[in-house]
């Protein structure tokens, strides 16, 4: 499964969550809560098999996170190998990946947006500039604004909404300096993710 660029809301109508997780793609999910297309509205009346179930949780979590197929199956062989329970393990790799932290911390309104904000050099790990979206931020991590960026005004209109959300526990944010602290790992039930993530370890391990 390569990375999809097309229409992000268009693909959460497919799968049925919200994949961007805002606002605006959340009020057009709620009124056309069905599948795109002209035949949308008659997909799914069928019961699906079970290897579909486990494949469509697959796909929803690696498009949540804008994963490709190999990147995301890498990163779950990596989970089972560590020690605790796989699919919260899988999760919290997930969650440490730079672009996600810069999403979760606002300095992005989309995961997407997170990606190209930190592949064209805008955030720095710990004081030093890192344009690897898939860098593995740690426990104690500072992720910072570059200072020459903090004036462009996408990034200051998503420092000034994130002001009116509610930071992830796992994150300690001050919006005045553009920075944030990665300061532990999330736990499974602070993760409000529409995925069954044991689906996924069943679909693996066929």
């Amino acid at each position: 499964m390569g990375r999809f660029r097309g229409s992000i809301t268009k693909l959460s109508r497919r799968e049925g969550i919200n994949l961007a997780e805002t606002e605006k793609v959340q009020k057009y999910l709620d009124k056309r809560p069905y599948a795109p297309g002209q035949h949308g509205q008659r997909r799914g009346r069928g019961r699906p098999s079970d290897y579909s179930v486990r494949l469509r949780e697959k796909q929803k979590l690696a498009r949540l996170y804008g994963m490709n197929e190999k990147q995301f199956r890498n990163l779950f062989e990596e989970a089972a190998n560590v020690p605790g329970v796989t699919g919260t393990v899988f999760l919290q790799l997930l969650e440490r990946r730079l672009d996600n932290v810069v999403f979760r911390m606002g300095f992005a309104s989309t995961r997407r947006q997170a990606r190209q904000f930190v592949g064209h050099g805008h955030v720095l790990v710990n004081g030093k500039k890192v344009d690897i979206p898939s860098y593995r931020v740690k426990i104690g991590d500072e992720i910072t604004v570059a200072e020459k960026s903090r004036q462009m005004g996408f990034i200051q209109e998503n420092m000034e909404a994130q002001k009116r959300r509610r930071v992830s526990p796992w994150i300690e944010l001050n919006p005045d300096t553009f920075s944030g602290t990665f300061v532990r790992l999330p736990a499974r039930e602070d993760l409000a993710l529409p995925i069954n993530e044991n689906f996924i370890i069943e679909y693996y391990s066929r």
